[in-house]
């Protein structure tokens, strides 16, 4: 008998961003948060510092941990009138000072970076994990080591992250999904085997240390939502 967990996260906020095929200059957003951004807001929670032997044993425990990724609608109403709010793609830009060349060198030149965000997104994350890593987890979201942001230190959480520990997913369905199946929700789901899924990522994160991060991939498919 298993005893792995459904493990919980309600990502909400007015901003997100969740660096998708981002280098350089150009720091694109994906529409779904990445593996990577999950669990490194896990190690933030927990106080775990960027390539430590915790982090490493952190991440080998967890990096297999199949992720779900749910979107869920927004509605706003006035009086008697309601409707859905769409998400959006925004573009910001930055200026970066003391970059390198290709040479190596450092630049006396400002750089232009351009970031994407996510606007009014909503999402519930589900990480499949043993019942103790969940125990912990659950305990360090709840409270904290390190601020935990939506990808960036600009998106700031509009709600509680952690939100429950189930044991199957109709009970998330009747806690988190109004009593709704996961099918009703357009949802991205990290799957075992190739032929399974329709997307590879390279978004399983390794080591987060400055000087060599490494990521590693996975296989994910895409499944619109009934309603």
């Amino acid at each position: 008998m298993s005893n792995n967990k459904l493990l919980a996260l309600r990502l909400s906020g007015v901003m997100q961003s969740w660096g998708f095929n981002s280098e350089y200059t150009y720091r694109n957003s994906g529409l779904f948060p990445t593996k990577s951004a999950v669990l490194g807001l896990c190690c933030a929670a927990k106080g775990l510092a960027r390539g430590t032997d915790e982090e490493k044993y952190f991440l080998e425990s967890v990096s297999d941990s199949l992720m779900t990724a749910i979107a869920l609608p927004r509605n706003r109403s006035v009086g008697d009138k309601s409707w859905q709010v769409n998400v959006r793609r925004i573009e910001d830009f930055h200026t970066v000072e003391n970059t390198k060349t290709a040479a190596g060198k450092i630049s006396k030149h400002a750089v232009m970076t351009y970031r994407q965000y996510l606007c009014d997104a909503d999402f519930i994350i589900l990480l499949q994990i043993k019942e103790n890593a969940a125990s912990e987890l659950k305990k360090d979201l709840l409270d904290p080591h390190w601020g935990i942001w939506l990808g960036r230190k600009a998106c700031i959480p509009s709600a509680p992250v952690f939100a429950g520990v189930f044991n199957n997913v109709d009970e998330v369905s009747d806690t988190l999904l109004g009593g709704k199946g996961l099918d009703a929700f357009t949802h991205q789901q990290e799957v075992l085997s190739f032929s399974e899924g329709d997307d590879t990522l390279m978004d399983v994160p390794l080591d987060y240390a400055i000087d060599k991060r490494e990521r590693g991939q996975r296989r994910v498919v895409i499944r619109e939502g009934t309603e």
